[in-house]
């Protein structure tokens, strides 16, 4: 079989390069297989993100970060990593979807959208951008509806329901507001979130309290109307007037992939796929894990700048073999 490599890496992110780089300074063959577009995840971030960590935390591979600014913005990032994939000439197969994961001998056979191809071992750098956490409320599946977000201009003089309290709702609140939206957050809690970058919540702060943006605190979306909204607040249930909702509720690991292929989750509510933390291997022998998709529903935990050592990890544990 001509599609054979000593590595096969599922996921073309920040740490999915960062791990064919590792693998093509050692010498071994190796393919990234990418169900989207080069680091597709940050392509779908919002398009005026900018990243909390320093542009040096964010190098791969040894290979300089240059930004413009101390906290570089998406539009760095992607140029930054897609001058890293072309330089090195990486090895990778964009908008190939991996489908099924099966052992035969001993070797793995990988099936894509497009083609078959068999390794010895595998590397999961599959993120978790890309399945948001459901509210599981009526009316979810309206249009109106947005599970992500992307630019504020789309909603210019429109009445926006931002529902979460961490750096994607916060951001969302406060760019949507100043390109002229009238904009209200329902929050859980009390308070805005601590881990929402320290310099833009005294501004989303400031924002609630002098009434430019509302806050229903301690409260729930409870229904999704075509033209409102109700939210279950400690006073009672109240129902405003809406045109689209923005459920920035957060993301997860694609979980049923990794249960498919055979890797054990924990029993409880963090469903962190079982790894050895010194190696990055699975319950499965050959299997990696590198990346966000370490730390299950904690998502907060792995960041690229502190999983970007993942990669010198596995390929280490696989030359040791």
């Amino acid at each position: 079989m001509n599609n054979e490599y000593n590595i096969l890496i599922i996921g073309g992110g920040p740490i999915g390069l960062a791990c064919a780089l590792e693998a093509q300074k050692k010498g071994l063959t190796y393919l990234i297989l990418e169900k989207g577009c080069l680091v597709n995840s940050l392509y779908n971030y919002p398009v005026n993100m900018t990243f909390f960590s320093t542009s040096e935390k964010l190098e791969i591979g040894g290979i300089p970060f240059v930004s413009n600014n101390i906290k570089p913005t998406r539009a760095e990032a992607l140029e930054y990593y897609r001058r890293v994939a072309t330089s090195s000439h990486l090895k990778i197969n964009l908008f190939e979807e991996v489908q099924s994961v099966s052992k035969v001998k001993d070797q793995y056979l990988v099936h894509t959208s497009k083609s078959d191809y068999l390794s010895k071992n595998i590397i999961i750098s599959t993120g978790f951008y890309d399945l948001p956490n459901k509210l599981n409320i009526p009316g979810e599946d309206l249009p109106k509806v947005r599970h992500y977000y992307s630019d504020p201009h789309y909603y210019a003089m429109q009445k926006v329901l931002i529902v979460g309290a961490n750096n994607s709702s916060v951001d969302a609140a406060l760019e949507t507001y100043r390109k002229g939206a009238e904009v209200s957050m329902v929050i859980r809690g009390e308070q805005i979130g601590e881990r929402v970058k320290y310099w833009v919540r005294p501004d989303i702060i400031n924002r609630i309290k002098e009434g430019s943006i509302k806050a229903y605190w301690n409260s729930a979306l409870t229904r999704i109307n075509k033209h409102d909204v109700e939210i279950q607040t400690p006073e009672g249930k109240i129902s405003i007037a809406n045109d689209y909702v923005l459920a920035l509720t957060g993301y997860k690991p694609n979980f049923d992939f990794l249960k498919k292929i055979g890797i054990h989750l924990s029993h409880d509510d963090k469903q962190i796929p079982e790894h050895d933390s010194s190696t990055m291997e699975t319950n499965l022998k050959g299997i990696y894990l590198a990346g966000v998709v370490c730390g299950g529903m904690e998502t907060h935990v792995w960041f690229i700048e502190n999983s970007r050592e993942h990669a010198s990890k596995i390929i280490n544990n696989i030359l040791s073999a």
